[in-house]
């Protein structure tokens, strides 16, 4: 069973969507015991730096190395959210760090905040309530770029033309199918 959210089909480039082999998913993290295991795993090398992460349509969090890519932690498919997440250990116990919707395979919108806390929250991890670093993508309805909006800014960077308030990029095309994140 899904959990309510908008779903996130992948519009990053079709050649990384190649990469996807069965069982090789991010590592589910269901509840507290999955993630004690998984972090278990994990060198102090790797715990210095983010981690890829997706929530899939069940509302599972997955986690990868950062330089994973998000649509292979999702196995391919739609996603509710993903982005970067980072872990510290605070009197004795795992909390996330930092956690933004980073992901320009999926360009979530900020809104796909509750579906994070909702798998943080199964996992037993103490989260900061919101993304520490939230960022806005918008498709360009004339040049139909994906543009990365900076301080509340919403002016296409590629041909100057006003972005949308509300998320766009997801949207097909005439002629030209999804357009991917730039």
């Amino acid at each position: 069973m899904g959990v309510p959210g908008r779903g996130y089909r992948y519009v990053g480039p079709s050649h990384l969507k190649g990469l996807v082999r069965p069982g090789g998913e991010g590592a589910s993290i269901r509840a507290a015991a999955d993630f004690a295991l998984w972090v278990s795993a994990r060198s102090a090398t790797e715990l210095a730096e983010p981690f890829t992460f997706v929530v899939d349509p069940e509302g599972v969090l997955r986690l990868a190395p950062r330089r994973s890519e998000h649509v292979v932690c999702a196995g391919g498919g739609t996603v509710l959210s993903a982005g970067e997440m980072s872990f510290r250990e605070e009197s004795g116990r795992w909390v996330v760090d930092e956690v933004s919707n980073l992901s320009t395979g999926y360009c979530p919108d900020v809104g796909s905040w509750p579906a994070v806390a909702a798998a943080l929250g199964r996992a037993g991890l103490p989260h900061p309530g919101g993304f520490t670093h939230g960022v806005v993508f918008r498709r360009c309805v004339s040049c139909q770029q994906v543009n990365i909006v900076r301080e509340d800014d919403f002016v296409c960077v590629f041909c100057d033309e006003s972005l949308p308030f509300g998320w766009n990029v997801d949207q097909r095309v005439p002629g030209r199918g999804t357009v991917q994140c730039n």
